[in-house]
């Protein structure tokens, strides 16, 4: 479950932020100063934080360079284009000027949570492990030197672990990365993979399946 930090010390706007935010299936930390959401922030981590700017201790604009890593959208009733343009560059994520609708700041909400989510650039199979930004492969902490047709293979195949892949749908797919592999080629191919792969690891990926093409060996 997602937790959003409201930091605003109108109890009545905060209580309306947080039976919304529930409603939606948000878990929720409340501040009521800049002070405290620094104490809030130093203890927990939300996955997004709403920041009133006109609080009492620290401003909103004091407490902005304190939360890192963190998208924050602004709940202001400052409406001057210089004060959105300065938190804004600030590294607030978003703007919104009170009053507002709770719908449109639910539906900002998913867009930044969405933005903020990290992606996946790891397969990971037992002690094998793809990275997809690299192109590195590591067996049982082995890593092993893959062909641009022998990465494709492998990267189909682990993506659809425990599944199997029929020969005509592997060179479809791996046509994009290599385009030079033939129906007769693949079977050489991924009998090179299974010895690289069985040689670092010491025991076989990748099976063929009988009358139908390949299968990575997800057990």
């Amino acid at each position: 479950m997602k937790t959003i930090g409201i930091i605003d010390d109108d109890i009545h706007i905060s209580n309306m932020l947080e039976e919304a935010l529930r409603k939606a299936g948000y878990g929720v930390l409340r501040a009521y100063s800049g002070t405290e959401a620094l104490y809030l922030l130093d203890r927990h981590h939300p996955d997004l934080v709403l920041l009133d700017l006109m609080l009492p201790g620290l401003s909103g604009e004091e407490v902005l360079p304190h939360v890192k890593g963190i998208p924050v959208i602004v709940l202001s009733a400052k409406t001057d284009i210089d004060d959105k343009v300065q938190v804004l560059l600030a590294g607030a994520a978003d703007y919104i000027t009170k009053p507002f609708h709770i719908q449109e700041l639910l539906a900002r909400i998913t867009v930044q949570l969405r933005q903020s989510a990290p992606t996946a650039s790891q397969i990971q199979q037992g002690d094998l492990r793809l990275d997809l930004l690299s192109r590195e492969v590591i067996v049982a902490d082995h890593p092993v030197h893959l062909t641009p047709t022998e990465y494709a293979i492998l990267k189909i195949l682990l993506q659809n672990a425990g599944q199997a892949i029929s020969k005509s749908v592997l060179l479809e797919r791996i046509s994009l990365d290599t385009p030079d592999c033939t129906d007769h080629s693949l079977k050489q191919h991924v009998s090179n993979l299974r010895k690289k792969l069985r040689d670092a690891g010491g025991k076989d990926y990748i099976e063929a399946v009988w009358g139908i093409g390949f299968r990575f060996d997800a057990s």
